[in-house]
């Protein structure tokens, strides 16, 4: 009997561990090892799904070894294997090394969401497979651990591959190689949901709800009265030889709106039009004929742009954000010391305030003052050039901003003062911007919060709630039925206008989303973050159509997109405004490039597989360029805080000098 039992203890007494779950905290170190070499060593036609396994993995051994009270081993699991996440998921991981003890499990963010929900992941039905298989062989050795936290936490989704498409086509994976290894899955993550659909419900259908992208449609009286004036016109100055008359041009626009896709006016109330609004239709039809027209690509170098760049000296890093007015007579800042300037952007006299006395000189910029906090956002009215000074002013009349001190206020550009102070959100507002007839605008607030306001009442008309972050940026579907947020939750929302529903979920950003933009058709979203990325959704479909890269690291804080939908323009931390052909199918990493203070190599992206790789910001670490860049822009020490396309197409940007 004494030999019986002393066959399973060693030379010290202690009992002999078989199995790798019964070895305590040591358990998930193994565990984690054997998982990790047989991702390694499998097929390259495995390795891109089954390396997505390796975070949640990682992530769910740690708190499971806090929680046991393991924490030497936890610092040292945490410590040994953290290397290979750190471009992905920089911020949750130093989050997560502030849980150090079991009560942080309940009083940190990031560990309540993920002990809270379940994260889910889409293998294929064969590597699904052969995974189960594996780790059934290697049970003693750490595969019941690995198999253990998969069933407790996890949410796995087998697809067949030939039945899920192209993009999980062998094809498709040769062809991608390792571009798009850190990039996550649309339906990967925490809340996991079916692609698009936001609805986060583990059983939820397959199923995206019908959206209106058509325009909105005009008033009938509107309409009449717009073509009047433009027959009037072109009889006044008759179009030149080959050139298309107003008529013309405004029949063609309106021909081009698939009336039954858009939104009634009733489901979107707007005031009744004015004289103003027949003029600002009618120069909108003018520029829209006589606009700098986009075509495709040309042997690798793409449409040629025109930037105009404006630079703001001496701010000693006071400005947050800019905006320029829609007529381009105006470029507004918020200031970190609380108050908004404006100026004439060609260096012409303001209108004088009422206030003003007669002594007092013309002056090219005006201060307003009434917040109580940094101005993190401002937003002019809509506007456009009138050539006709004796017809109704068509320039903007009112600026909005919003602060730190959780206010938003609207400015009159004729007054110069503050005619409305709006109060509602409960943390600092990240974002304000107005709808496109002007009449609605949207915030975005720390409180995890967007809201719906309309001029004319004090509180907020609608608030969207669904983030499980800040909501850092606001935008308008060009039609007004629909309005989008982007969050440090890393997904976008697209919501309902009036029913206040989530209509759409996009996640796939491995950061921050830090600008959204919808393209003029309605049809396109872009979304950027701070870790220099950019996608492009398909809104009806729901799915990614790609992601383009070449922004260093910091932000990309502004999109625009050109008046075809063609042309998307960015600006950002890293010091250039950058030029992307959206229509371009691409996987590989070439392209024309930039890199941060104009200090990169410029290379043809009309050359085969022209590889590209640009070290960033002098810290070593690698960028790589798509080759859906058409161009970029280097500014010498100036981040872009805004990138604009004028109905013109051309593009105003925006930025300070950081010496």
């Amino acid at each position: 009997m004494l030999r019986k039992e002393s066959a399973n203890q060693d030379a010290d007494g202690r009992p002999i561990v078989t199995r790798v779950e019964d070895s305590g905290g040591p358990k998930y170190t193994t565990a984690f090892g054997v998982l990790r070499t047989y991702i390694e060593d499998s097929l390259d036609l495995y390795k891109p799904e089954l390396r997505r396994l390796q975070w949640p993995v990682f992530v769910y051994s740690y708190l499971d070894l806090i929680r046991d009270h393991y924490i030497r081993e936890g610092e040292q699991f945490f410590a040994k294997f953290k290397e290979p996440f750190n471009r992905e998921h920089e911020d949750d991981l130093r989050a997560l090394s502030a849980v150090k003890l079991p009560p942080h499990l309940t009083e940190s963010h990031i560990a309540k969401v993920y002990l809270e929900n379940k994260y889910r992941l889409t293998l294929s039905i064969m590597a699904f497979n052969n995974l189960m298989q594996f780790l059934e062989s290697k049970n003693p050795d750490g595969g019941a651990v690995v198999a253990e936290i998969m069933n407790i936490h996890m949410e796995l989704h087998t697809v067949d591959r030939a039945a899920a498409g192209a993009e999980r086509s062998i094809a498709a994976i040769i062809a991608r190689g390792a571009v798009d290894e850190d990039m996550p899955a649309e339906d990967e993550g925490i809340p996991g949901h079916n692609p698009g659909s936001a609805n986060t419900d583990r059983n939820a259908p397959n199923v995206l709800a019908k959206l209106n992208l058509g325009p909105m449609p005009a008033e009938t009286e509107l309409q009449e009265d717009v073509r009047a004036e433009l027959s009037y016109r072109d009889t006044k100055n008759p179009p030149q030889a080959g050139q298309q008359s107003l008529v013309d041009e405004f029949e063609q626009i309106i021909k081009r709106e698939p009336t039954e896709d858009g939104p009634t006016r009733e489901v979107v109330p707007l005031p009744p039009s004015l004289a103003r609004d027949v003029a600002m239709e009618v120069q909108k039809v003018v520029e829209h004929r006589d606009r700098y027209r986009i075509t495709g690509r040309t042997g690798g170098v793409g449409a040629g742009l025109t930037v105009s760049m404006y630079t703001f000296h001496n701010t000693h890093d006071s400005i947050n954000c800019l905006d320029f007015s829609g007529d381009n007579e105006l470029v507004a800042a918020g200031m970190a010391e609380s108050y908004i300037r404006v100026w004439s952007m060609d260096g012409t006299a303001l209108p004088p305030s009422p206030h003003d006395s007669t002594s007092d000189r013309p002056q090219s910029s005006r201060r307003l003052i009434g917040h109580s906090g940094p101005v993190y956002a401002v937003s002019f009215s809509p506007s456009i050039a009138s050539p006709d000074p004796d017809g109704p002013s068509t320039a903007s009349q009112y600026l909005l901003s919003c602060s730190a001190d959780k206010t938003v206020r609207l400015w009159s550009l004729e007054t110069w003062t503050c005619l409305v102070v709006y109060r509602s959100h409960d943390n600092p507002i990240w974002d304000v911007t107005w709808g496109p007839q002007g009449h609605y605008f949207l915030t975005g607030s720390g409180d995890r919060t967007a809201r719906l306001w309309s001029t004319d009442h004090i509180e907020p008309l609608k608030m969207y709630v669904g983030h499980d972050n800040d909501v850092d940026c606001v935008s308008f579907h060009p039609n007004n039925l629909y309005v989008f947020t982007g969050s440090c939750d890393k997904s976008v929302r697209m919501w309902h206008i009036s029913t206040g529903n989530s209509l759409r979920l996009f996640t796939g950003h491995t950061s921050n989303v830090t600008a959204i933009a919808c393209s003029p058709d309605g049809k396109t979203l872009a979304s950027a973050d701070d870790t220099g990325a950019i996608l492009l959704w398909d809104l009806e479909k729901g799915r990614r159509k790609k992601r383009m890269r070449g922004h260093g690291k910091g932000g990309i804080w502004s999109l625009s997109w050109s008046v075809e939908s063609t042309i998307l323009v960015s600006g950002g931390a890293d010091g250039t405004v950058r030029v992307w052909d959206v229509l371009l199918e691409t996987s590989d990493s070439s392209g024309k490039v930039v890199a941060e203070g104009g200090a990169g190599t410029k290379i043809d992206a009309g050359k085969a597989n022209a590889s590209v790789v640009v070290k960033a910001g002098g810290k070593g670490k690698d960028i790589g360029i798509t080759a859906d860049q058409i161009s970029a822009f280097p500014t010498k020490k100036s981040p872009v805080y805004k990138v604009q396309f004028t109905r013109m197409n051309m593009v105003v940007a925006g930025g300070a000098y950081m010496p």
